[in-house]
């Protein structure tokens, strides 16, 4: 049986009335300090006579004894995804990360594999995050969203391509990526215009988004066929498969959902025969240096965040001012990069 190890004999943990010894000022000034309260006039050179006394002596604040004393944590709960949805939606999770603990956020990263959905509310729940930021592929509802905030969260956000009925939403319209592509194909002179739709978990949304927004395009446009929807693995065998059956489809063109499945597929259809572009043009999304590299280059579509406001900022914002109406922020712009193989 495991056990924790012991505390080496004669070691104390470094209390903030050591902290206040050591820079020769009050404990209240040291929890002014520490817990970044701009609302007490400190001298910057105090400020940073205390924080050396701190790091001196390795200390670090109570997280749940200062929560007692606000009466609420500074914890943001990010719930884990259960797959990637592209470069830019991860470097933005990972953006946020660092701007909320610059904001003296605690972020809190939770994986609910094998709860359902209302499980995995209740489990956000029990760790009374101050805000929940909810990527796109959880499931969110009304439902969870009020047991959120009966349990103390001051505001919870979606972010993904749709928002939630009562939830604030940071949203990246997916379906411009996907009209992008269209618009960009049929510029081309493209008519019959196929889409992957990846079968991966946690995808799904993402795909339906993109899906729609070329459907839409061709459709508004009034000079293409429809789009053909076409369900892919990210497998070589299940891209061969695909690319077996491409001339009996009749497609002269197609949306790969991002550069990575339409590498995948490009090599198959290479592999089968079909030139690229005169047979069949090929575009991707994300803008992948890799793809840059490929002979012929993909054509991507690039996105990029369009925000008035850093999205930390608006949730330190929201917790700051909670209860009012759930706000919509569009973060997404989106233009195509043509190369070769369009």
């Amino acid at each position: 049986m495991s056990q924790l190890p012991e505390q080496p004999a004669g070691t104390s943990v470094p209390t903030s009335a050591d902290v206040a010894r050591l820079a020769g000022v009050s404990r209240a000034t040291v929890s002014y300090v520490l817990n970044n309260n701009t609302t007490v006039r400190i001298s910057e050179a105090t400020r940073r006579r205390v924080r050396e006394a701190a790091a001196d002596l390795g200390h670090v604040p109570h997280a749940a004894a200062r929560s007692l004393r606000a009466g609420h944590t500074r914890t943001v709960l990010l719930p884990a995804v259960r797959a990637a949805a592209g470069h830019l939606y991860q470097r933005l999770l990972t953006g946020l990360e660092s701007d909320l603990r610059r904001l003296d956020y605690t972020v809190v990263q939770f994986g609910g594999a094998g709860l359902d959905a209302d499980e995995a509310v209740q489990a956000w729940a029990e760790l009374r995050p101050v805000a929940v930021v909810a990527p796109g592929g959880i499931d969110l509802t009304p439902y969870g969203i009020g047991v959120l905030t009966r349990s103390g969260a001051k505001a919870v956000i979606t972010l993904g391509p749709q928002p939630v009925e009562g939830a604030h939403a940071l949203v990246m319209d997916q379906a411009e990526v996907g009209g992008c592509a269209a618009r960009h194909l049929l510029a081309r002179g493209r008519r019959r215009i196929g889409v992957v739709v990846p079968q991966e978990p946690g995808l799904a949304a993402f795909a339906e988004a993109r899906l729609a927004g070329a459907v839409r395009a061709v459709r508004e446009s009034g000079v293409g066929d429809r789009v053909r929807p076409l369900p892919l693995r990210y497998e070589e065998a299940s891209a061969a498969d695909l690319a077996s059956r491409w001339r009996a489809l009749g497609l002269d063109a197609v949306f790969a959902y991002d550069d990575e499945y339409a590498m995948l597929l490009m090599r198959a259809l290479q592999d089968a025969g079909i030139r690229i572009p005169s047979e069949t043009a090929v575009i991707g999304a994300d803008d992948l240096m890799l793809g840059r590299l490929l002979r012929p280059r993909l054509s991507s579509v690039r996105s990029e965040l369009a925000t008035a406001q850093p999205p930390a900022e608006m949730i330190d914002r929201l917790v700051r001012n909670p209860g009012g109406t759930p706000e919509r922020h569009y973060l997404l712009r989106a233009a195509a990069v043509p190369r070769e193989s369009t």
